[in-house]
């Protein structure tokens, strides 16, 4: 009727998951074990264990994670205890606290968030595939500007 020529078997199509797509784990949840995801997720509640997310983990205000996560990019506002990748951008919000060991490309670290950890900055390839050397450029740096004569006969030192 109305021109639906349907059939039985296109109503069983498999659904997909658009790009936009943002999972979330409310207040009150709590997950233990692995957690894997492809777009992105918004954690209020608790996880317990592994989270492995192909895009944006959010650790909102009354969220709390204790374990390891592999991320593209991050944003903490709550709680984080363990072993945290991110691959592009960590942003740690004035709300979080954090404790633990930190791999990431670049970070934002917000006035009064609780950080303490060990943090591993990783630069990544360059746009050749090369991989980038930042002790080169420290050394360079620091024999071009080690010392440098002032008036008076002393040496300053720059960093």
């Amino acid at each position: 009727m109305f021109g639906n020529n349907k059939s039985a078997d296109d109503s069983k199509s498999t659904p997909t998951s658009p790009s936009n797509a943002l999972n979330a784990l409310v207040k009150g949840t709590v997950i233990e074990g692995s957690l894997r995801c492809d777009s992105d997720l918004r954690v209020e509640g608790t996880i317990k264990g592994k989270l492995n997310c192909q895009a944006k983990v959010i650790i909102g205000p009354t969220g709390a994670v204790e374990g390891e996560i592999h991320c593209q990019n991050a944003v903490i506002e709550g709680r984080f205890k363990g072993i945290l990748h991110v691959t592009e951008l960590l942003n740690v919000r004035e709300t979080a606290e954090i404790d633990g060991e930190i791999t990431t490309n670049k970070l934002l670290v917000q006035s009064g968030a609780k950080f303490n950890v060990s943090c591993k900055m990783e630069t990544g390839n360059s746009s050749n595939g090369a991989v980038k050397n930042p002790d080169a450029k420290l050394a360079n740096n620091a024999a071009s500007s080690a010392t440098a004569p002032i008036s008076g006969g002393k040496a300053e030192v720059r960093n």
